[in-house]
């Protein structure tokens, strides 16, 4: 539970791992779902160049208007960083998605990561945008 503007707001939260094998059950997550985190780590390339294709999946199988938030983690291995956080953003820009680096080892930023998704659907809800009750 967290709190926007005085309210309580329950978050649901699923972790698909991003595996391919769990692809077709990843879909399943996206109907009736406000938003998701696509996080990839930032010290191994591969998983940013997926990007493309977990998004694509995402806007595909879900409401048009969920909040997508485009999560850089390991932000602690900065010597390590095969990604660029230009490259994120640039990304995260160039596709509507907000964006943030984290740490999940240090929790640098992942509470805020939630908060901030979770901010972005209440918005939506309150100018009528987006309606909870009629995207399952």
């Amino acid at each position: 539970m967290i709190t926007i503007d005085s309210k309580q707001i329950k978050l649901q939260i699923w972790d698909t791992a991003g595996q391919e094998a769990f692809r077709s059950i990843t879909r399943s997550y996206y109907r009736g779902a406000a938003g998701a985190l696509l996080v990839y780590d930032i010290t191994r390339r591969e998983t940013f160049n997926h990007l493309t294709t977990w998004l694509e999946d995402a806007r595909q199988h879900s409401n048009s208007n969920m909040v997508i938030m485009l999560i850089g983690n390991k932000s602690d291995l900065d010597s390590r960083r095969e990604v660029r956080r230009e490259e994120g953003e640039a990304f995260a820009r160039e596709h509507g998605l907000v964006f943030m680096e984290t740490s999940a080892k240090t929790a640098a930023n992942v509470e805020e990561a939630f908060i901030n998704t979770a901010k972005e659907i209440y918005e939506k809800i309150q100018e009528g945008v987006f309606d909870i009750n009629n995207e399952v």
